[in-house]
């Protein structure tokens, strides 16, 4: 199956393969004193570590605290004024199957972790008319990896499929990971495009989708348009809102 070609600038900024070192070091090999005779045991009961206590949910304004802003990002960069058309035309379709038409529901509603947001805050790029999209999120650790594991095994897979759009027309789909910054506890990034051929040409849309878990938390950020998609915008936010939800969770959490 042919694979997406992903523009040179996606490839210096985000699929830098990681490199991982491992250590280990060898036990010392002197001799060993004997051990001493087992005393006696005491008739005391055995000590019990406290039950693990779940750490309360961040509040609203705690989410909030943890988004970026347009200064984070500079020019082009400003509020949104709305949710772009392309968003119905591409991202509002169906699939045959089942995780290939979950995935473009997840993209379409904002809900890439299977949740509202906590917090959201989307961003305009005057110049390229790409939309960007950073949310907050409040899962179970475990859910929020089985959210991950379910997103990074979509490129085997939706790697190119056919989707039908709200308007009936054919759209072709690929799907392909990224490889994103090392931000985090884990995480997983996806570059999709959507492509229907109109009047003889095609017109692609071009989507980075990328969920980050911190802790006990998580985030993500989504990055479109229908023409240059600024790749350093995605891995800006992801550094800037895995050190901001690192720190709101540092400064305390209140319960709910």
């Amino acid at each position: 199956m042919t694979r997406q070609v992903i523009p040179r600038a996606l490839l210096a900024s985000l699929l830098g393969t990681a490199l991982a070192a491992t250590a280990c070091s060898a036990p010392g090999s002197g001799p060993r004193e004997k051990a001493p005779a087992p005393r006696a045991s005491t008739t005391s009961a055995p000590a019990t570590n406290p039950p693990a206590t779940k750490p309360p949910a961040l509040t609203t304004a705690q989410a909030q605290a943890a988004l970026i802003t347009e200064a984070d990002l500079g020019e082009p960069w400003a509020p949104t004024q709305g949710a772009a058309t392309w968003r119905d035309a591409f991202l509002k379709a169906t699939a045959t199957q089942p995780d290939c038409g979950r995935l473009l529901d997840a993209l379409y509603t904002d809900e890439l972790l299977g949740a509202p947001a906590r917090a959201a805050v989307g961003l305009d790029d005057g110049w390229d008319e790409a939309q960007l999209r950073h949310q907050v999120t409040a899962r179970p650790p475990a859910e929020l990896d089985r959210a991950l594991t379910w997103l990074g095994a979509l490129p085997q897979k939706c790697g190119r499929f056919t989707a039908t759009s709200s308007r009936a027309t054919q759209l072709s789909v690929t799907v392909d990971e990224i490889t994103l910054p090392e931000v985090g506890d884990a995480r997983q990034g996806l570059l999709v495009t959507v492509s229907e051929e109109s009047e003889g040409e095609w017109v692609t849309l071009t989507v980075l989708a990328a969920a980050v878990r911190v802790g006990e938390d998580a985030f993500t950020v989504t990055t479109g348009g229908l023409g240059e998609v600024p790749p350093e915008a995605l891995e800006a936010a992801l550094h800037l809102g895995a050190q901001r939800l690192a720190e709101v969770r540092r400064q305390g959490r209140v319960q709910v």
